[in-house]
């Protein structure tokens, strides 16, 4: 039977995506809808890339765009290296570019700037990196830099009282849009869990594979979840994003944001 799958926030962690790949055991009728930030942190960003690209080729692929990807895209573009995205893993992610060419650089850049800020499929889910403000959905959002900076979504959903249905005038009308909402960029193990999470109908599928965590895919459907090893044990000599705390940075907007 066909799976649609949706995957976590990568960070670099080509190993761990190779083992959550082979744990799915997937089809070729499987379908996979990747949650953005697929580099800064471990040292395989680019490959990570250049994985994701080749395996597109082969298998049916959604890709969204998170803050990292739009950081790492700016600096293929133009150069660019702003002070937080290279203290947390940028750096790592320029290092791992150094052994490929232009060329590949410009296929990658490509990569980058076809990614999609959310999905919406025709049962009404919705897939996008982080979270939105507007109360009349995606749609409306006025600032397309908060499907992939905004927090506010996830941290409603998760103290909501579970009691409040959604016909209710409590329900937040941002919520009401949807049959339910994947998302990544805020990692669980903030809040003590290693696997993906559920607050009314928001999925958090970031389970800190960047830091601590593992790397996590979910059945969209079953709620099936399937998990590679704590990304740290891949990559004992590394520290990840470990090294540095989360950082709070304003954009453009003058929102803050917590990387």
């Amino acid at each position: 039977m066909k799976r649609t799958l949706a995957i976590g926030d990568i960070h670099g962690g080509l190993k761990a995506l190779e083992q959550l790949i082979q744990r799915i055991e997937i089809t070729e009728e499987d379908c996979f809808i990747f949650l953005g930030d697929y580099v800064d942190g471990w040292s395989d960003s680019a490959q990570v890339i250049q994985f994701l690209i080749e395996f597109s080729k082969q298998h049916d692929c959604i890709f969204i765009k998170g803050n990292h990807d739009a950081w790492c895209e700016q600096w293929l573009e133009k150069g660019i290296e702003n002070q937080p995205w290279f203290v947390n893993g940028g750096q790592e992610t320029i290092q791992s570019y150094s052994q490929f060419s232009e060329a590949e650089r410009a296929i990658h850049l490509q990569f980058f700037r076809d990614m999609k800020l959310y999905h919406l499929n025709q049962e009404n889910q919705l897939f996008l990196h982080a979270g939105f403000t507007s109360m009349h959905g995606v749609t409306k959002e006025v600032h397309p830099e908060n499907l992939y900076f905004d927090r506010t979504l996830w941290e409603m959903a998760s103290t909501m009282d579970k009691r409040i249905k959604k016909h209710s005038e409590l329900y937040p009308n941002r919520l009401k849009h949807y049959t339910e909402i994947f998302i990544g960029h805020t990692p669980t193990i903030r809040y003590n869990s290693d696997v993906p999470m559920q607050a009314i109908n928001v999925w958090n599928v970031d389970t800190g594979a960047a830091f601590t965590g593992k790397l996590s895919a979910i059945d969209i459907d079953s709620k099936n979840v399937f998990q590679s090893d704590e990304v740290q044990s891949l990559y004992p000599k590394e520290t990840g994003r470990n090294k540095s705390p989360y950082k709070i940075i304003k954009n453009k907007y003058s929102k803050k944001y917590t990387i």
